[in-house]
């Protein structure tokens, strides 16, 4: 199990990505931001030695979790339902750095969001959104034990989360986040509720490290503590 962190910089936003490596072919959890991002990731599994990917899930379908698959051509991409129709439909739209532009100075909510993208994006060059190619809608198992169950949430409704027992690790992308910034309002803050679900054994398992996109892995006792914070 790798981890390649996010950006501590929030105003380029962007996640981390998983490899979850195995001898028949690794396993990517979310694609990163760009292209760009794609490529480095890949030249680092490399110096690693890890087994080239095989597959890619993504936790959801927001762009910086997504618009780095493109550069993944020969891997089959894993998507809950409800974000591939939203995916499909992205990838009609006309990307690049004069449609940002436009799009967020009709929606000034949008610019942190559509400003991070073109930082992001130095060449649109055979750039495309990739929807997924496999869809689930519950809950899905891959070989190897892997565990990719939906979860929804206020963040994204195709949240998904990736168990990988073997590693004791739980995958969370941004799940129990708030909406994003376009869509919040005043008060909206981490899902208590949601992250006291991911700490059901009973449900979910037990796991040492709780992961999430936009922050440093944490243990289940750090998460308790976060849960407390917001009064769970």
């Amino acid at each position: 199990m790798w981890w390649y962190p996010h950006d501590e910089d929030h105003d380029n936003i962007q996640g981390g990505v998983a490899v979850i490596a195995d001898d028949s072919g690794s396993v990517l959890v979310d694609a990163g931001n760009s292209p760009a991002v794609a490529r480095r990731i890949r030249a680092e599994i490399e110096a690693a030695g890890l087994p080239a990917p095989r597959r890619l899930i993504y936790t959801h379908h927001h762009w910086d979790h997504v618009w780095g698959a493109c550069a993944w051509p020969d891997v089959e991409v894993i998507g809950h339902r409800a974000g591939a129709r939203i995916l499909e439909a992205e990838a009609r739209r006309p990307w690049g750095h004069r449609y940002l532009r436009e799009e967020a100075a009709a929606d000034p909510r949008l610019g942190p969001s559509f400003r991070a993208r073109a930082r992001a994006m130095a060449s649109w060059d055979r750039f495309a959104v990739v929807p997924p190619h496999t869809k689930f809608d519950d809950a899905l198992t891959l070989p190897g034990g892997i565990e990719v169950r939906h979860v929804g949430g206020r963040h994204a409704e195709d949240s998904t989360v990736v168990a990988v027992p073997d590693s004791g690790v739980l995958l969370l992308g941004d799940c129990f986040y708030p909406p994003p910034y376009h869509l919040r309002q005043p008060g909206d803050t981490y899902d208590g509720e949601l992250i006291r679900s991911l700490l059901d054994e009973g449900r979910f398992g037990r796991f040492d490290w709780y992961v999430d996109s936009h922050h440093q892995p944490r243990t289940g006792q750090e998460v308790r503590e976060l849960l407390a914070t917001l009064g769970g």
